[in-house]
């Protein structure tokens, strides 16, 4: 069994579907045993609740530095034996202190093809850049801000009529579909790293 600890910060769309993919038999041998927010009293946390998972805040508002915040994560997740830590809309930059007790065992999906547009509010930025082509990426988390691995990509074309709207939306769509398929290949041991480049098999 993959352990999963999904940190969040708002309503938890992503993980909702990581959830319902869980329930319907699709995550393989991953099964989601803690929730942890940064912030208290967002959607995210009722989601966990109402699947019966153990749902933890850890207001990093709390904490005197990032370190201390990132030791009272690791200190949440480490009775649960956690083997992937998986972001799911978590809105704080995960420091090296964090990463080194989860190394390469850490995943963000990001809305857009990166390594194009990376940093907040992707949709936008892709929508107002022009571009034709736009998409979602699962990656593993390193030091820099959208800069890891990258594991799995999925196209969004970018519609003549689209707004930033419509097309956020359809972005989200894809995302809930690559993010839980990409953490049924990590269970499954589908999933291989060689320096920067990822192979996923079949």
């Amino acid at each position: 069994m993959l352990r999963v600890g999904v940190l969040v910060s708002g309503s938890g769309t992503n993980l909702q579907s990581i959830l319902d993919a869980e329930r319907a038999g699709e995550l393989g041998g991953a099964r989601v045993l803690c929730v942890v927010s940064n912030k208290p009293g967002v959607r995210a946390l009722e989601r966990a609740k109402a699947a019966g998972i153990e749902a933890i805040v850890v207001n990093h508002k709390q904490f005197g530095s990032r370190e201390a915040f990132e030791d009272a994560l690791v200190n949440v997740l480490r009775p649960h034996q956690i083997d992937l830590v998986v972001l799911a809309g978590f809105m704080r930059v995960l420091t090296p202190h964090f990463l080194s007790a989860y190394a390469d065992r850490v995943i963000n999906i990001h809305p857009a093809l990166l390594p194009s547009f990376p940093g907040v509010d992707a949709q936008k930025q892709a929508f107002d850049a022009g571009v034709k082509l736009t998409g979602v990426t699962v990656h593993f988390v390193d030091e820099g801000t959208d800069t890891g691995p990258i594991i799995a990509q999925v196209g969004v074309p970018v519609r003549d009529d689209d707004t930033a709207e419509s097309l956020r939306k359809r972005i989200l769509e894809q995302e809930h579909l690559l993010y839980p398929r990409v953490i049924r290949a990590i269970a499954e041991g589908r999933v291989r790293r060689e320096g920067r480049r990822v192979f996923v098999s079949e």
